[in-house]
C-alpha cells in the first residue's frame, strides 16, 4: 500500500513540471513530509474550462489544471463521505472493476505528485507487545525529480449544504497501486504506480474512453534502477511528525541488528551531506 508520502514542491515548479494551463488553487499548501490520509494534496487533472458549456457547437478542450484534493477517495454515489478514510488506495488489478472506483478510472484520472514515498519494513526485532518493531524507508526518484503516482478524483456533492454554499462539492483522490519490483518488494509487498512523462496526456485525458486493458498499458510499476531506497528515522511514525528531517537518511549503522545485511543489496548509503 502508500499510506504516507512527501510532497514539498511549490505550486509553480508543479506548474511548469506538468506544464499546467489553469491552476485552481485558493492557497497554496505547506511543504508537507508526512501526508497522511484525510489531508490535502495536489493533484494534476484535466477538466473542461470553467463557464465552458459547449454551445458554440464545439466540445470545449479540457485544460490541465493543478488542484488540490483530499486524499481518500469519496465515490459520488457514498451517503457518508467517512468511507473516502478507507478509500486512500485502488489496487490496479482491480480498479476497473470495483464499485469504489471503476467510474472514476473510466473518467476521472489525475496525477498525484509526490518527492517520495515511505514504506515499512519489518524486523526481527520485536516490541514489548511480541510484533515485530518496524524500520521506515524513503523511497524516490534516484535522480530526485518528481514522482508521478497514479491516481483518481472523484467529486462528492454534500447534501447537507445549500447550492450556494462553496463547500457543497468535496475533491477527493486516491493513490494507484501495484506489486512492488524485486529489490522495492523486499522492503514492501505493494508500491504506488507510475505514469511516464509522455503517457501523462493520455492518462489525464477524460475524453478518451478505451477499454479497461488500454489504461492499465498506460500504468507501469517503475523499471529496476529507477527508485532508491534508504532508511530514516522513525519520526515519520508519528504523523504529527512534519519537516525535512523526516527524509534524512539514517547511517547504515544505526539500523536494528540485521537490517542492513538483510537488505543490503536494494539499500543507497546515507550520503555524507545529509539528506539526498
Amino acid at each position: 500500500m502508500c499510506g504516507r508520502y512527501a510532497s514539498s514542491r511549490r505550486p509553480e515548479d508543479l506548474i511548469e513540471e506538468f506544464e499546467i494551463d489553469q491552476p485552481r488553487i485558493a492557497a497554496p499548501l505547506e511543504p508537507d513530509y508526512n501526508v497522511a490520509p484525510t489531508k490535502e494534496v495536489y493533484a494534476v487533472v484535466q477538466r473542461p474550462p470553467r463557464g465552458a458549456d459547449g454551445t458554440d457547437g464545439a466540445d470545449p478542450e479540457p485544460e490541465r489544471q493543478l488542484r488540490v484534493l483530499r486524499w481518500g477517495l469519496v465515490p459520488s454515489w457514498a451517503k457518508d463521505p467517512s468511507i473516502g478514510n478507507r478509500m486512500i488506495n485502488a489496487r490496479s488489478e482491480t480498479v476497473a472493476e470495483k464499485p469504489a472506483f471503476k467510474r472514476a478510472f473510466a473518467r476521472r484520472r489525475c496525477l498525484l505528485p509526490a518527492d517520495g514515498y515511505y514504506e515499512w519494513y519489518p524486523t526481527s526485532q520485536t516490541t514489548a507487545a511480541g510484533r515485530p518493531r518496524k524500520q521506515p524507508f524513503f523511497i524516490r526518484p534516484a535522480d530526485g525529480g518528481v514522482l508521478a503516482m497514479a491516481g483518481l478524483y472523484e467529486i462528492w456533492r454534500d447534501p447537507t449544504r445549500d447550492d450556494d454554499d462553496p463547500e457543497r462539492f468535496r475533491w477527493t483522490c486516491t493513490v494507484i497501486t501495484t506489486e512492488a519490483e524485486d529489490a522495492l518488494g523486499r522492503i514492501h509487498d505493494r508500491m504506488p504506480m507510475m505514469v511516464e512523462r509522455e503517457r501523462w496526456a493520455q492518462w489525464l485525458d477524460p475524453t478518451r474512453a478505451p477499454g479497461a486493458a488500454d489504461l492499465s498499458a498506460l500504468l507501469s510499476p517503475a523499471a529496476p534502477g529507477r527508485l532508491e531506497a534508504y532508511p530514516v528515522a522513525p519520526l515519520v511514525s508519528n504523523v504529527r511528525n512534519n519537516g525535512p528531517e523526516l527524509v534524512t537518511p539514517l547511517p547504515l549503522d544505526d539500523l536494528p541488528d540485521g537490517v542492513a545485511d538483510e537488505l543490503a543489496d536494494d539499500l543507497v548509503a546515507a550520503p555524507s551531506g545529509g539528506t539526498p
